[in-house]
């Protein structure tokens, strides 16, 4: 069985394991720096993203609490017309199965 040219390139694409340090002691130090300095980027991040953060106006937050007070009691309706209507059907239906009208 002969290996394709492009599968020989793919095979030399893959990159050396890491070696590893000998020694118990620099494998935690690594460890432990590695873990540092994830915290500190992700942390660095975090400050990054902060700063993006825009406090909205009085007016924005009394046009979206409006909204939402609006939206609440329009769902409020809707799903009780919709309980009322089940609820009936279901009443009739279980009504008619037992035979008393």
């Amino acid at each position: 069985m002969a290996t394709t040219k492009p599968a020989i390139a793919k095979s030399e694409e893959r990159a050396a394991p890491k070696r590893q340090e000998p020694g118990a002691a620099s494998n935690a130090m690594s460890k432990v720096t590695d873990t540092w300095q994830n915290l500190t980027h992700f942390l660095s991040d975090v400050r990054g993203e902060t700063r993006k953060v825009v406090t909205p106006s009085r007016k924005e937050v009394q046009a979206t609490t409006s909204v939402v007070i609006v939206a609440v009691f329009i769902f409020g309706i809707f799903f009780y017309v919709v309980d009322k209507i089940f609820g009936y059907g279901l009443d009739r239906l279980l009504k008619g199965l037992s035979g008393t009208h």
